[in-house]
């Protein structure tokens, strides 16, 4: 097993390696409950990685192709998909608590939107099965959620379950898309992760319409591509309305 000076030292190194400018989930709070996401340049290292409820992501690096199943959770890697293989752990929040996301230190220039979907589990999430419950774009003073605000708020983003979702096992795929460089496609950078939990309570409601990923977005899809240099007006936020389970 290394020891943790060589898995430190290591991991130091690929992370120089890596472009500064990205970012990944690095910690959850699921209301009280704090859990550390997958650490790509370190969990690897330990002869026995630790049990993580975020799924593995290759490292701190975008998904640019949006019709590409890398897209569903940052599951792009030399050997296959990833991302999409289940964590072997879930966490558990109450229906109507409040998760944070707390990401690396993100930069001032990759601004965009954060947006936030589940998805019941089991279930194959190629198909047509999330659905959106946050979504946070460019307000009316210009200010982006990410990077303006993700980066006042020392990079937590913060998030409702809905109040009333019927308790089970569910995804979430969180998101943010930079649009530094999306003024044409490809350019648009989605830095996705997925988290596996079980809501609690007592509530009832399911959505009845559901998105796929790859599929939400397309190469023309408004938000997709998009001029954050030159457009000063309204953001148009990519993918369905916000599902609120009547709050």
């Amino acid at each position: 097993m290394p020891s943790l000076i060589s898995i430190a030292a290591t991991a130091s190194l690929l992370f120089a390696a890596q472009v500064y400018a990205h970012g990944y989930v690095q910690e959850v709070t699921l209301g009280s409950t704090k859990y550390t996401g997958y650490l790509p340049y370190s969990d690897p290292y330990y002869s026995t990685p630790p049990q993580r409820i975020i799924r593995k992501i290759p490292g701190n690096g975008p998904v640019e192709d949006v019709t590409s199943i890398d897209v569903q959770c940052n599951g792009w890697s030399a050997g296959g998909v990833v991302g999409s293989a289940p964590a072997p752990i879930y966490g558990t929040v109450a229906a109507g608590a409040t998760v944070n996301f707390n990401w690396t230190e993100w930069p001032e220039s990759h601004a965009g939107p954060m947006l936030t979907y589940m998805a019941r589990a089991p279930s194959d999430i190629t198909n047509a099965v999330w659905f959106k419950i946050d979504q946070s774009g460019k307000d009316s003073s210009g200010r982006w959620a990410a990077a303006d605000k993700l980066v006042a708020n020392k990079g937590i983003y913060s998030i409702k379950i809905p109040a009333k979702l019927k308790p089970g096992q569910y995804i979430i795929r969180h998101e943010i898309l930079a649009l530094h460089a999306a003024w044409t496609y490809p350019g648009v950078q989605v830095y996705p992760s997925c988290i596996q939990i079980e809501v609690t309570g007592s509530g009832t409601a399911l959505p009845t319409s559901f998105v796929s990923f790859p599929g939400a977005y397309t190469p023309t899809t408004p938000g997709i591509v998009y001029d954050v240099y030159t457009n000063t007006g309204e953001y148009p936020l990519p993918g369905p309305a916000v599902w609120t389970g009547g709050n």
